[in-house]
C-alpha cells in the first residue's frame, strides 16, 4: 500500500492538463460549473482504489473557471483520474454532474482501458474500479533530429491504412502485431511502394466498446477508431506497452521511422463527435466537466443531444473554448508529435454555429488554417456530414483538401462500363476545375480516391453488386447501398477464369487512372494486392481476418503489387501529372505546344463530348519541361477493341509504357526497356488503359 501522502502547492491554471516541471506536477481543468473537484491519484492501473484524494479549494484552486493543483515531488508514471461535483439539471442547462464518476482529463497525454466497462459509465454511481486513468508522462523524447516533412502536396500520393489491421494477420509476420511498433516493421515495403504519406486512421485514444448492443453481443468492437475520448493520447490498443504509459514514445518511434524513409504521417481526425455517445450514452470526461458547452445540445430540452454526425452526439465546435481546444490540439500534435497533416472526418459538422446551423465563416475552421503552427501543415476535409450537409466544392477556406466523393463516382461508373459520361469524366482527371477553379484554388484541393476503408475494397468493388454486411449484427441494413460497383457475372469469390482475369485487368485500370488524374491521389491500403472483405462494405466493427490485411495476397498477386508500384514511378517521372494549375488547353512553353490535346473519333468535338453511347477517352499531355516524356493517354471502357491513330509531335516517337491487356511483367513496362511503336495506330483491347511516352 502506497504510504506516502505528496505535499501540494496552489499550481497553476495554464497550461491545461498535467505537466511534468521542476519539483512535481501540475494539473488544470476547465469546469464552469463544477462545485467541488477531486484529483484522485493510482500507483498503476491494477489498483481499485487511489492512494491519495486530492480535494481542491475553491480559495485556492481556481483561477476563474480552472481548478488546478501542483503536487510536489510526484513521480512520472503516476495515473489519474478527477471527480467533479456539480448541479444535474439536464433539461435545463444540460449540466451532468455525477459526484461519484470518475472522469478522465481531456488533455491526458497517455490513457489506459484496461479496466474500462462502458455499461458503468452510462448510470449514475461510483465506477472508480472499471473507469479509464490518465497517467503522468513526461514529453521528453530524442528525436534525433526529426523535423515534419515538406513534401509539396502536387508531389502527394496518400496511402490510407489502419494501424491495428495492418499488420495484425499473422501473414505478416511482425514481432508486435497491430501495434505503432509492428508497423515500423513494414515501412521498407512502404517505400518500395513509392507512396510519400500514411493517412492513419483514428489513432487518438478511442472506445473500442462503442459498437450497437447487438453488436457487442456478437463480441464485435468498435475497430475503425471513429469513437475518440481523449484527443491528446495515442491509442492504447496500438501500444506494446500501455500500461507503462509508453505511448507517445511507441507513436514518435514511428512518426521518426516514416520521416527517415521519406514518408510523411497524416492523422484521421475526429473532432465532429466523441465516445460520449446521446442522452444514454457514457459519462467519460466532457459530458461531466462541460457537457454544456461542448455539444449541440436543443435549445429547449438541452437534456436532447442533435446528432449531425450519426454517432448520437456532435461536438459544438465554434464555440470559443472548444475551438481552442481542438486547435491547441492540432498544434500539440505537429509540435510534439511531428506529424504531417490532419484528415477531418465529417468536417462539415465543424462549419456549423451552435444552433446547428451553417457558418459561412466558421470560426474553428478559419482558427485551422490561419494557425502558424500549421501553416505547413496539409489539412484535408471529409467535406460532409451525416445531416444532408454536402460541401464538395465549397468546403470553407482555401488552402484545404476535400475527399472529393464526385470524383470516386465517376470513375467507379466509367469503370464500370456506363455510357456518355466522358465530359465529366475528363473534368475530374483534370484535377476538377468545375469544383475548384473559380474559388482561387488548385488542382491539389482535389484529393482522388476510388476506394477508401469506409465502403467496399478495390477487389470487392469489381467483385460484388451488392453489399454483404451480416455479419456486423445488423441484418445487413448498415453500410453504403449504393456502391457503383459490378461483379462482372458472379457475386463473389469465384474460380472462373474468364471473370478473375477480367477484375484483375479493371483493378490495373482503376489504379492507373487514379495515378493519371491531377490532384492528389489517395490509395487504400491492400488494393494493391487486391485485398477483400468478401463484400462487408462497412468493417467498423471487424476485428478479425475479415478486415485484416492477409499479406499472402502480396505474394500471390505480385503483379499487381509491381503494376501499382511502377505506375506510381511513372507519375513521379511526369510532373505534368503533378501540376499546380490547371490545364488549359492553351499553347505554352518552349515547345509551343498545348499542356492538353484532346482527341475524338470524328472532327465534331461537341458532339463527341456529347455522344452518350462514348465510353473511351483519349488525350496527350505536353511535357513541363525539355527533360520529361510527352504522354498519351486512352482510356477505353467499352468492351470491345478501337483502333487510334497516334499524334504525331515534332522529333520525337512514341513508346509503350502501359498496356493493361497484356500479361504480367508487359503490362507496364520501365523507360529503360520500352520499344518505339513504328506503326502509325495503335489496337486499344476493350476494357483497358493504354500510356505511350516519347522520345
Amino acid at each position: 500500500m502506497h504510504k506516502i501522502e505528496y505535499k501540494l502547492k496552489h499550481g497553476n491554471p495554464y497550461p491545461p492538463g498535467c505537466h511534468v516541471g521542476v519539483g512535481g506536477v501540475n494539473f488544470s481543468i476547465f469546469s464552469r460549473h463544477a462545485t467541488a473537484v477531486e484529483l484522485l491519484l493510482f500507483e498503476s492501473t491494477e489498483n481499485d482504489h487511489p492512494f491519495q484524494v486530492i480535494h481542491l479549494r475553491k480559495e485556492k484552486n481556481r483561477t476563474f473557471f480552472s481548478w488546478h493543483v501542483f503536487v510536489k515531488d510526484l513521480p512520472v508514471g503516476t495515473w489519474y483520474c478527477w471527480r467533479m461535483d456539480g448541479p444535474y439539471e439536464p433539461r435545463q442547462s444540460g449540466l451532468r454532474f455525477d459526484r461519484e464518476k470518475k472522469l478522465l482529463d481531456p488533455w491526458a497525454r497517455a490513457v489506459s482501458h484496461k479496466r474500462w466497462r462502458r455499461g458503468a459509465a452510462c448510470v449514475p454511481g461510483d465506477n472508480c474500479q472499471v473507469a479509464m486513468r490518465a497517467a503522468v508522462v513526461d514529453l521528453g523524447y530524442d528525436w534525433d533530429g526529426d523535423t515534419p516533412l515538406r513534401i509539396s502536396s502536387e508531389k502527394a500520393i496518400v496511402y490510407e491504412l489502419h494501424v491495428g489491421g495492418f499488420t495484425r494477420h499473422p501473414s505478416a509476420h511482425v514481432k508486435h502485431p497491430g501495434t505503432f511498433i509492428g508497423l515500423i516493421e513494414k515501412i521498407p515495403y512502404l517505400k518500395e511502394l513509392g507512396i510519400s504519406h500514411v493517412e492513419l486512421l483514428p489513432v487518438m485514444a478511442f472506445d473500442e466498446q462503442d459498437v450497437p448492443q447487438h453488436t457487442a453481443e456478437l463480441g464485435l468492437k468498435n475497430y475503425w477508431g471513429y469513437s475518440t475520448h481523449s484527443f491528446f493520447s495515442p491509442h492504447p490498443g496500438y501500444c506494446v506497452t500501455p500500461e507503462q504509459a509508453t505511448h507517445i514514445h511507441e507513436f514518435r518511434d514511428l512518426v521518426k521511422a516514416l520521416h527517415k524513409a521519406g514518408i510523411g504521417v497524416i492523422l484521421d481526425v475526429v473532432f465532429n463527435h466523441t465516445s460520449e455517445a446521446g442522452t444514454r450514452g457514457p459519462i467519460i470526461n466532457f459530458k461531466g466537466i462541460c457537457g454544456d458547452m461542448f455539444y449541440h445540445l436543443d435549445e429547449f430540452d438541452k437534456e436532447i443531444f442533435h446528432d449531425y454526425t450519426g454517432c448520437g452526439n456532435t461536438v459544438n465546435a465554434n464555440h470559443p473554448l472548444v475551438a481552442n481546444f481542438i486547435i491547441s490540439c492540432l498544434e500539440y500534435w505537429v509540435r510534439e508529435m511531428h506529424v504531417d497533416g490532419f484528415r477531418f472526418d465529417l468536417a462539415s459538422a465543424l462549419a456549423r454555429g451552435e444552433r446547428g446551423e451553417v457558418l459561412h465563416n466558421p470560426p474553428v475552421l478559419w482558427g485551422i488554417e490561419l494557425s502558424e503552427k500549421l501553416a505547413k501543415t496539409k489539412l484535408i476535409a471529409e467535406a460532409w456530414d451525416a445531416a444532408g450537409l454536402y460541401q464538395v466544392g465549397s468546403f470553407p477556406g482555401y488552402r484545404w483538401g476535400e475527399w472529393n466523393g464526385r470524383y470516386r463516382d465517376i470513375v467507379r461508373r466509367f469503370i464500370r462500363g456506363e455510357k456518355g459520361i466522358i465530359k465529366e469524366l475528363a473534368t475530374r482527371v483534370c484535377g476538377s476545375s468545375d469544383l475548384y477553379e473559380a474559388q482561387g484554388r488548385l488542382p491539389i484541393s482535389s484529393i482522388n480516391f476510388i476506394t477508401c476503408h469506409d465502403g467496399f475494397t478495390l477487389y470487392d468493388l469489381l467483385s460484388y453488386n451488392h453489399k454483404h454486411n451480416e455479419a456486423n449484427g445488423e441484418n445487413n441494413q448498415d453500410g453504403c447501398n449504393n456502391s457503383l460497383s459490378y461483379n462482372y457475372g458472379f457475386e463473389g469469390d469465384t474460380h472462373n477464369p474468364a471473370i478473375l482475369a477480367l477484375r484483375h485487368k479493371q483493378a490495373k485500370n482503376a489504379q492507373a487512372i487514379l495515378l493519371l488524374s491531377q490532384g492528389v491521389p489517395m490509395l487504400l491500403a491492400g488494393d494493391e494486392f487486391l485485398n477483400s472483405q468478401h463484400g462487408n462494405n462497412n468493417g467498423y466493427c471487424q476485428d478479425n481476418e475479415l478486415s485484416w490485411l492477409n499479406w499472402d495476397l502480396a505474394r500471390q498477386n505480385a503483379d499487381q503489387v509491381h503494376f501499382v508500384q511502377q505506375m506510381i514511378a511513372l507519375r513521379k517521372r511526369h510532373p505534368s501529372l503533378m501540376r499546380r494549375q490547371f490545364l488549359t488547353g492553351k499553347v505554352t512553353g518552349e515547345r509551343m505546344l498545348p499542356d492538353i490535346i484532346w482527341h475524338f473519333s470524328n472532327a465534331d468535338e461537341v458532339a463527341c463530348w456529347d455522344d452518350p453511347e462514348a465510353r473511351v477517352l483519349r488525350y496527350t499531355l505536353t511535357a513541363v519541361d525539355m527533360n520529361e516524356a510527352d504522354l498519351h493517354i486512352i482510356m477505353n471502357m467499352a468492351e470491345v477493341s478501337v483502333t487510334v491513330a497516334l499524334p504525331i509531335l515534332k522529333g520525337r516517337f512514341w513508346c509503350l509504357a502501359v498496356d493493361t491487356s497484356l500479361p504480367h511483367p508487359h503490362d507496364i513496362v520501365h523507360p529503360k526497356d520500352q520499344k518505339r511503336i513504328n506503326k502509325a495506330s495503335y489496337k486499344v483491347a476493350g476494357r483497358c488503359v493504354v500510356i505511350f511516352e516519347t522520345r
